[in-house]
């Protein structure tokens, strides 16, 4: 059932609209007793869930017990980073999930279905697990919030994605992204059904019935003047709020370009990016736009390692991104990636496919590191003077030698594909 829809290419909902529709679709769900909310974390600041959440607490107050910002397998939220994304909500009401031990199984879908949704690409059964709150906290509603955006495991993300990833456990997360890396990203990226989410609602309509999700999603994109705004938002029970949230996505956050790109430079934000485990989104957003032989310089001052996990940062560090064939032979062989299927499909995320060429210009990570994961190195400092952040503007640009340029200043809203790679 799709409670509030609105949204449009032109849309711009204010914070003080935003506010007032939730106070009103809250009050038409009658009295709850006991309320929990699962935002994103701090890696998605921008989706405004932060926002949604402080004016979700205002109206429920005492009745939102928990909150569960949904950190699948990142680190969790500092206090600082707390108070910054959901402003005045007491601290004591948020929880830590615990991807390897908070967990309640719900079911498993079957390696049949997998298999077949995935076109015999993999041959395993998934477990549905969410933090065993959702089960035992005795909620008679729960919200689950986030941005709709096109999203390089899923094809785009949020909706279910948000309680089986984000408060799912190891071997939810793990397949899940080694199931979407072995099926294609180039096939999955921008597109409302894939292989992962048709197994998410596989699990959503056999094992999920009886928990009081209502979902609120937000899609958002840039105005004229670079400001990112709310160009959609939806509040529904059901699927339909995500496919109305995702057909809108696809309208803002997907750049057809009528020709492939030479060079790429993408600025990563340090308060959101310091791991490449964040920042390849740089990467896997572009792939589709940068031309063979074509170049991604990656501006990243905040970045101080690979994995966000130190297992997964391990991993990184041993194999390094290569191409996928190279990294499905080392699933083959190796079983600490066998039992880290995640941390394959990230390397297969990060990688070029040999096509064109990944320099990296990291703040805090070296030289020899950088190149041991075969990424190419640059300077900051030297490539900051050359491509100023402060100076560029999304889209092409012209410097001053002459040279052409695309800029992106922020890859986690949107997605870049020359035309005729995306069919």
């Amino acid at each position: 059932m799709l409670l509030y829809a609105k949204g449009s290419p032109d849309t711009v909902i204010t914070s003080e609209e935003l506010k007032n529709i939730l106070f009103e679709t809250f009050a038409k769900l009658g009295k709850k007793k006991k309320v929990l909310a699962i935002p994103p974390d701090f890696t998605r600041f921008h989706s405004r869930a932060g926002e949604i959440t402080e004016y979700s607490y205002q109206f429920f107050k005492e009745q939102m017990t928990d909150i569960l910002p949904a950190l699948g397998t990142h680190y969790p939220m500092t206090e600082s980073e707390i108070k910054k994304m959901y402003g005045e909500i007491p601290l004591n009401i948020f929880r830590e999930h615990k991807w390897k031990e908070d967990l309640h199984t719900l079911g498993i879908v079957p390696k049949e279905f997998v298999n077949k949704v995935s076109g015999g690409k993999v041959n395993y059964d998934w477990k549905a697990q969410v933090n065993k709150l959702l089960v035992n906290g005795g909620f008679d509603l729960i919200l689950s919030i986030g941005q709709v955006v096109p999203h390089e495991v899923v094809g785009m993300a949020n909706h279910n994605k948000n309680i089986f990833v984000g408060t799912g456990g190891e071997d939810g997360i793990n397949k899940s992204h080694f199931l979407g890396a072995a099926f294609g990203m180039e096939q999955i990226m921008g597109r409302a059904k894939s292989p992962v989410r048709d197994v998410l609602n596989y699990a959503s309509d056999n094992f999920a019935k009886d928990l009081p999700i209502l979902y609120i999603q937000t899609v958002i994109a840039k105005d004229e003047n670079g400001k990112l705004v709310i160009r959609g938002l939806f509040i529904g029970y059901d699927y339909e709020c995500f496919e109305r949230a995702a057909e809108l996505s696809l309208e803002v956050n997907f750049k057809m370009l009528d020709k492939p790109l030479k060079k790429v430079v993408v600025f990563l934000d340090p308060s959101e990016f310091r791991s490449t485990w964040l920042g390849n989104k740089s990467v896997y957003r572009t792939r589709m736009a940068i031309d063979d032989g074509g170049e991604l310089i990656v501006l990243a001052p905040g970045l101080k390692e690979f994995g966000e996990d130190k297992e997964i940062d391990r991993l990184i560090r041993k194999y390094g991104y290569k191409t996928t064939p190279e990294i499905l032979k080392y699933v083959d062989e190796n079983e600490e990636l066998q039992n880290n299927l995640s941390a394959a499909a990230h390397l297969i995320h990060g990688s070029s496919e040999n096509r064109f060429k990944i320099t990296y210009c990291p703040g805090h990570i070296s030289k020899e590191e950088i190149e041991s994961v075969n990424f190419n190195y640059s300077d900051l400092s030297e490539m900051t003077k050359k491509y100023n952040p402060e100076k560029l503007k999304d889209g092409f640009n012209i410097m001053p030698d002459g040279e052409e340029i695309f800029y992106i200043s922020n890859p986690a809203i949107g997605l870049w594909a020359y035309k005729e790679r995306f069919k």
